[in-house]
């Protein structure tokens, strides 16, 4: 600068012996996202006193105002705004100013814009200046209609979700509340006329929103994280200040628009001395109890148990006695606090023989190859409908991480497949995943949640080796893995029976069912779900109810029979469509106290089978416990088998 004092430290002058602090914050210390929040909690360190902001109001030099109506109250319960008018076109930011914001981090780019960051950095309040002959009729804060567009101040147009709230005028949407304003209102180096305005909008009506649009901005950072409710008005008279001061102008009135039972109450919390003193260890002094708290900005009243304490509007965390030991517990050093081991009674957990540990079915699908996966409980909800059973409807999260993970999973298998996809994405060509795991069912106001045990499975049949020649996995591998889960409860009644899911390939599902009761699904992954999820393989899924699998019956001792068995075999022609299944299932309601086992060994259709039928071997093991058998029994169980198998499933003996 040409008044610089010649000799002057250069460093000095541009006051570049500056310390740049970064403060990592919690999302649920929002009132430190400014400077001045920032130096509150100093003051309670150094026990210096907070310098308290100007409450003078600036003196109002014109009465232009401008109608503002919030359609929305719950969203925006609280609305600030105000016309100034006539600034100086051809100001500049001062140096001060831009080096404060650029070692901030923050782009220097017009005054007024300038100053609004200025005042969001200083107190933590988001601000939005709008060029008011851009406007038409009044302020409106509203929720977004169906197809409205706006394009943003970064040139992104964006289709405006109706879930999302706006800024509007009587024509068109103006700014995405919170989160960036729009471009067609925007301040610009002509702009003459101003409408400046603060706002306090419900974090829940701003969360997540931001993510839908791509977006991540320092107003919706914080909005989403919560502002103090009673800073907008300080907010707008401070960068009022600083607007007469350095652009000129002249304000008028403020409007503000309050709907006082949608703000936040003020929360009053009782704190006990005794339980200060339990739950950090310490004794506080009760005077050093009350100042560090008034220091934090709560009102606190002593009374006979110890006080009774207001949160301020600006701390959301507060809400219970232990939010306030918290705060006392902090700032008289985690580090300090005396150290205990942790007291207590080990209690083992009564262990049902008729319940199955769940690392029992764990251990054994390690040992059949699988790994097991975690996947997130909320998934893609494009994914989640191809997967789902026709009416299943996924519960919406309100505040998703983002948009492919927006919904709670009703299934195992989203999860399951993108693992799998990565799995083969990344060269590994034989996958074996399983999960176990809840799943969310019902309505976000009435949330069901099971627990499930699922797993995926793709590739070769066996890792390459040279005693086992390569084939790719096919339906009965992956049924004989769940064979094998069921098998740990030692229950008899479990069939598979063929039935369509939407998920699955039409020829290659079963459901499963357990003492007649439907307990889960096993098939191939439906062809049409190859393209989109880029697999060029088959894959195989199964899920079941985790609490059927881990039902077990007690095994009863049955002494061995002293005496000889008998094998019978039966070759069946059925229809072809027929499964092995239905012929188990006949068979295992036949009671005979001779009829030791039943096992299918053999399936023909060929030569000497009628078309559209085949060929079933059983064979039958036979013994008696006390006596050997004679062939008046053997025939008479025979005979019903037959009957039965005729009755049921049409069956009879070849020939």
């Amino acid at each position: 600068a040409v008044d610089a004092p010649v000799g002057e430290d250069f460093r000095k002058y541009l006051d570049l012996d500056d310390v740049s602090i970064d403060v990592d914050l919690t999302p649920n210390r929002s009132d430190c996202l400014g400077i001045a929040g920032i130096a509150r909690e100093v003051g309670v360190l150094t026990g210096c006193d907070l310098t308290n902001w100007p409450k003078e109001a600036v003196i109002e030099q014109s009465s232009k105002q401008l109608e503002v109506k919030v359609e929305a109250p719950g969203a925006c319960p609280r609305y600030v705004g105000r016309v100034i008018e006539n600034i100086n076109v051809k100001a500049t930011t001062p140096t001060w100013m831009q080096e404060k914001l650029r070692r901030s981090g923050v782009r220097s780019i017009s005054p007024v814009v300038d100053i609004t960051n200025y005042v969001m950095l200083e107190l933590g309040q988001p601000m939005h200046a709008f060029d008011l002959k851009a406007l038409n009729g009044a302020i409106k804060v509203r929720m977004a209609k169906q197809g409205e567009k706006l394009t943003l101040l970064d040139g992104q147009e964006v289709t405006v979700s109706e879930t999302s709230l706006v800024i509007a005028d009587d024509a068109s949407p103006l700014a995405l509340a919170g989160i960036m304003g729009g471009k067609s209102s925007s301040v610009t180096d002509a702009t003459k006329h101003l409408f400046l305005e603060a706002a306090f909008f419900n974090p829940l009506a701003i969360a997540g929103r931001a993510r839908e649009y791509g977006l991540h901005t320092d107003s919706s950072h914080r909005f989403e994280r919560g502002v103090d409710p009673e800073l907008p008005k300080l907010a707008i008279e401070r960068a009022t200040t600083l607007l007469l001061e350095i652009v000129g102008g002249q304000a008028g009135p403020i409007t503000e628009v309050v709907s006082q039972s949608e703000l936040p109450q003020a929360r009053v919390i009782t704190l006990r001395a005794k339980r200060i003193k339990r739950v950090l260890g310490i004794d506080i002094a009760p005077a050093q109890v009350e100042d560090q708290l008034t220091r934090l900005g709560l009102t606190v009243v002593a009374n006979d148990e110890g006080w009774q304490v207001t949160a301020p509007s600006f701390r959301f965390d507060i809400a219970i006695e232990v939010d306030l030991i918290e705060e006392l517990g902090r700032l008289y050093g985690y580090d300090k606090l005396p150290k205990t081991r942790p007291q207590g009674t080990v209690l083992s957990a009564d262990i049902s023989e008729h319940t199955l540990a769940t690392q029992r079915l764990q251990a054994l699908l390690v040992d059949r190859g699988y790994q097991e996966a975690i996947t997130y409980s909320f998934v893609d909800p494009t994914l989640q409908q191809h997967l789902a059973i026709e009416g299943e409807q996924a519960i919406a999260l309100a505040n998703p991480i983002s948009a492919d993970l927006s919904v709670m999973r009703t299934s195992l298998w989203p999860g399951l497949i993108q693992a799998m996809v990565r799995n083969l994405n990344r060269q590994h060509e034989r996958v074996r995943l399983f999960e176990v795991g809840r799943v969310f069912t019902g309505t976000s106001d009435n949330v069901e949640q099971h627990r499930h045990i699922g797993g995926v499975l793709c590739g070769s049949r066996y890792a390459e080796q040279w005693s086992e020649k390569q084939r790719p996995v096919d339906f009965f591998d992956a049924k004989a893995d769940v064979e094998a889960l069921l098998d740990l409860g030692n229950e008899d009644n479990i069939h598979f029976v063929a039935e369509a899911h939407p998920a699955l390939h039409p020829g290659q599902s079963a459901r499963i069912y357990k003492n007649e009761q439907a307990i889960g699904w096993i098939g191939a992954l439906h062809p049409r779900l190859n393209k989109p999820l880029d697999i060029d393989c088959r894959v195989y899924a199964f899920e079941l109810t985790l609490s059927s699998v881990l039902a077990a019956k007690v095994p009863s001792f049955t002494p061995l029979s002293r005496f000889p068995a008998l094998r019978r075999d039966l070759a069946l022609v059925v229809d072809a469509k027929t499964t092995a299944g239905e012929i188990e299932h006949c068979l295992n309601d036949i009671e005979s106290d001779i009829l030791v086992s039943i096992q299918l060994f053999d399936v023909y259709s060929g030569a000497g089978i009628e078309q559209g039928k085949k060929s079933i071997a059983v064979a039958f093991q036979l013994q008696h416990a006390e006596r050997t058998l004679t062939d008046e029994d053997v025939d008479v169980l025979m005979q019903t088998v037959t009957q039965k198998l005729e009755q049921h499933v049409g069956a009879t003996i070849r020939s």
